[in-house]
């Protein structure tokens, strides 16, 4: 398998869309199209089953998946170690996270970095949503793990680490508490959370919508500052939230219960750096980000 054949597979089996895997790879889709085809030919038989609509792998492409991304990623490894060590990239990278970060890829992020630069030191520093991109725009952190969207100008969106459905935290003792799932437009009646300012209106307004997809008004209550607030004000029946899955997990309590939300979209989280030069600190960990994603099977699903 040649190089080019084995990364455009790879990559193809990371994004599941081929637009997305030419502009990752730098070539044009009919590109991707051909080596793909090629490399099919060359095993026999097809590796992805792709109609006009979906793309998704063969059971034989999931085998090969699994058999030749950990080689790819140990490769990807050495490489990086002994670029690392030619330009003595060592010192101290502060990474930024909001709410769970990169949730379970977290330690095998981690640990692939330290395997690729273990001259440098990595320091996790929580950032709140009442100001999400304030401390990467202010080069207090490098990079920043945080929730999409994010549509601005002088940051880029880097690799997607999370893939997770959304639930309503409700107060116990809520009319909602004891049901399996909810819709968005029953919550008309319902108090949500503003946010203190800082934080991109679009931004809030994706997870935690005005409307229902009627366009029913919700109204707006108390402004929040963090997760720890947000939980607070559920728990003590000052209104109800949407959230993702994973707060459930990192930040329950014993006066909150969370529903499912079954019509809204799910909720991304990626890795966020400035526009322009990236510091071979970052750069390093955007490829040991990457690697780590491609080892365990694609983003975490929670």
């Amino acid at each position: 398998m040649e190089r080019q054949e084995l990364e455009t597979f790879l990559t193809l089996a990371e994004e599941l869309h081929f637009g997305r895997t030419a502009e990752r790879l730098v070539l044009s889709q009919a590109r991707v199209s051909q080596t793909l085809k090629k490399l099919e030919r060359k095993i026999g038989a097809p590796l992805f089953e792709r109609t006009s609509r979906v793309v998704r792998m063969s059971p034989l492409g999931r085998q090969l998946y699994e058999d030749v991304a950990p080689l790819h990623a140990q490769m990807d490894a050495a490489v990086a170690r002994a670029k690392a060590a030619a330009r003595g990239v060592d010192g101290e990278l502060n990474v930024g996270f909001l709410g769970s970060g990169a949730g379970t890829l977290t330690g095998p992020i981690l640990a692939e970095f330290r395997e690729r630069c273990p001259g440098v030191d990595v320091r996790m520093r929580e950032t709140q949503f009442e100001d999400p991109l304030g401390a990467l725009r202010a080069g207090e952190i490098d990079l920043l793990f945080t929730c999409l969207p994010v549509r601005e100008a002088d940051l880029e969106v880097g690799p997607i680490v999370i893939n997770e459905p959304r639930v309503l935290a409700v107060p116990l003792g809520h009319p909602l508490a004891g049901r399996t799932s909810v819709s968005l437009e029953e919550l008309a009646g319902e108090t949500f959370f503003g946010v203190v300012n800082g934080a991109p209106s679009y931004w809030w307004d994706f997870h935690v919508p005005p409307r229902t997809p009627s366009g029913r008004e919700i109204r707006r209550g108390r402004a929040v500052a963090s997760f720890q607030e947000l939980m607070t004000l559920v728990g003590t029946g000052q209104g109800v939230s949407p959230v993702v899955a994973s707060v459930s997990k990192y930040y329950a309590r014993p006066d909150v219960v969370f529903i499912p939300l079954h019509d809204v979209p799910p909720a991304d989280v990626a890795l966020i750096h400035r526009v322009g030069g990236v510091p071979a600190r970052s750069a390093a960990f955007i490829h040991a980000t990457r690697a780590a994603i491609s080892a365990n099977g694609g983003p975490a699903p929670f």
